[in-house]
């Protein structure tokens, strides 16, 4: 649940970037960071893992609006996606309030986006969330790399295979080149702040 904070009249609402390693989970927050500035609070913290990355950062996005007279903060994170660092995934999962779950377009990356699709919806049920009642949307990533004559999955063969039971919002996504990213996070956000008006009350 969002973190309250009458003294500095703000609502805390926490966003994760989910999905396996090298999906484009890091480039997705880089992309926001580099084009929100203005409205950062902090830095960019980076915490270094072996081959992978976890990061961090929050700010005020403008247009927001307020939530019952508050500025609404919004932090965002991502989770490193090797198998081998679980733990570190359920910790910075832990107090989400919405999630982005970044699937790798590459057709050879379908066994890992279906294990780390697994990985969330268990990590979320030991929390006692269920998946399929949580702010979550897809991004179906890495698109560009069709120019170069990768093997990609469709999109609307990803939405049926990550996506059919789960019904979420999805796009198709290019973190390198910045396409998807904004709606995505935008979709992200808007599902976030309506599923924590209806928890608390203020609809």
């Amino acid at each position: 649940m969002a973190t309250i904070n009458l003294k500095k009249r703000e609502v805390e609402i926490k966003i994760v970037y989910y999905g396996p390693g090298r999906c484009g989970k890091t480039t997705n927050l880089q992309y926001i960071f580099q084009n929100s500035r203005r409205y950062m609070i902090d830095e960019m913290v980076s915490i270094k893992t072996k081959g992978d990355l976890t990061l961090f950062f929050d700010f005020v996005p403008m247009g927001l609006g307020t939530i019952k007279g508050c500025e609404t903060r919004v932090q965002l994170y991502t989770v490193p996606g090797q198998v081998k660092y679980s733990s570190t995934r359920k910790l910075v999962l832990k107090g989400a309030d919405g999630v982005v779950f970044v699937a790798d377009s590459m057709r050879v990356r379908h066994e890992q986006n279906i294990e780390s699709l697994k990985d969330l919806a268990q990590n979320l049920k030991d929390y006692g969330i269920n998946i399929f009642h949580f702010p979550l949307v897809m991004q179906f990533n890495k698109r560009d790399l069709a120019d170069a004559g990768v093997p990609l999955m469709p999109v609307e063969e990803m939405n049926q295979l990550y996506n059919r039971q789960l019904k979420a919002t999805h796009f198709a996504g290019s973190a390198t080149t910045g396409m998807g990213v904004n709606d995505t996070f935008k979709a992200a956000l808007v599902h976030t702040l309506r599923s924590i008006k209806k928890q608390a009350g203020w609809e």
